[in-house]
């Protein structure tokens, strides 16, 4: 049996960005992650030649400024995303793509130096890993008397005077069990409520050189034609490893790998000729097979759906039990800069 003043279900940024805060404030926090990877939805590999590759959480911009703020504070370094060259836009597979340029003037968007997961590592670094428990999945939420009590799938206990849920809510309501129940309207709102990531297909095409820039393309896609719809130059922000990443069609999810990848390169050589056939690694991640990050809606729900809603401000069980996370945050919900938003929400009130 564990006993803790707060508990956090989920080790993503606004389950960690909430310990971390509470840490400021004097409170002592555990959080437990069903996951044995920590960062939920930021999720940074590395490639065979050493380029850092997004596959989750990348781009944020000048309207965000809840992160940029929170950057600067925990000294992490950000770059611009490269955009210089030609960029394309596929709109008919049997018309050639239409060529553009994107001004510098344009509003820009950033990526963080050495890979998103950096500024994971260096909440887990202030929180203390010892305060994050991973490979403990919450199953089920009670209240007994004055605390909650939370079971994991390995049958551990944990109580706490209050639990803060960062976790997707339809996923929450989904696959954990609360005694008494959950009220009717938040469960009908949560299960309507979007997943950020949840249906994105993330794709990275790994490289020696980059190519693309020598033919003056900036490696900037948009595509109504191909499975890859949108694509963008990848390379570290140092230029000692180069990759295109992007998004693929959500349909192409009932191909297999092989055939995604051939499919990807065949429509990289078409648009860059023979050069994109000579890759180090093609990388991929299929979130909706991720169990632990989303499950499927029961009906058809739009991107932003419910996310920020006011049902999600209000506490639960005599004020023991919140909604955090990117899909509640009224502030840029659904973005990294929601998801800290969130967190400063929910450790205001301790």
């Amino acid at each position: 049996m564990n006993n803790q003043k707060v508990i956090i279900i989920g080790a993503g940024l606004s389950g960690l960005m909430l310990a971390y805060l509470l840490k400021q404030k004097g409170i002592q926090s555990l959080v437990l992650e069903a996951n044995s990877r920590i960062g939920g939805r930021i999720n940074t590999i590395t490639g065979a030649s050493g380029v850092t590759i997004e596959m989750g959480a990348t781009w944020f911009g000048n309207l965000h400024p809840t992160l940029l703020s929170f950057l600067d504070k925990l000294e992490i370094s950000y770059f611009r995303q490269y955009t210089k060259g030609v960029s394309l836009f596929e709109t008919m597979s049997f018309v050639p793509p239409q060529k553009f340029e994107i001004p510098d003037t344009e509003e820009p968007s950033y990526r963080i130096q050495g890979g998103t997961q950096t500024l994971i590592n260096k909440l887990v670094a202030e929180i203390g890993v010892e305060n994050i428990a991973t490979s403990t999945k919450v199953k089920s939420i009670k209240e007994v008397h004055n605390q909650l009590e939370l079971t994991d799938t390995n049958g551990n206990q944990f109580f706490a005077d209050k639990v803060v849920s960062t976790i997707p809510p339809n996923l929450l309501i989904k696959t954990v069990v609360f005694e008494p129940n959950l009220p009717e309207d938040i469960v009908q709102v949560a299960k309507k409520t979007h997943t950020w990531m949840g249906e994105s297909i993330k794709f990275a095409v790994e490289y020696t050189t980059p190519f693309w820039r020598e033919k003056n393309f900036s490696g900037t896609l948009f595509s109504h034609a191909s499975i890859a719809q949108e694509m963008y130059d990848h390379s570290t922000f140092d230029n000692t490893g180069f990759a295109l990443k992007g998004f693929l069609n959500g349909g192409s999810h009932k191909l297999t790998l092989a055939e995604r990848q051939e499919k990807v390169i065949k429509q990289l050589t078409c648009l860059f000729g023979k050069d994109a056939e000579n890759y180090l690694a093609y990388h991929e991640k299929v979130w909706r097979e991720e169990e632990l990050a989303f499950v499927p809606y029961e009906e058809l729900v739009m991107a932003h759906q419910n996310n920020g809603h006011i049902t999600y401000q209000k506490s639960l069980y005599n004020n023991k039990f919140y909604f955090s996370g990117a899909e509640t945050a009224s502030i840029n919900p659904g973005y990294m800069d929601g998801a800290i938003n969130a967190a400063i929400h929910i450790a205001s009130q301790f």
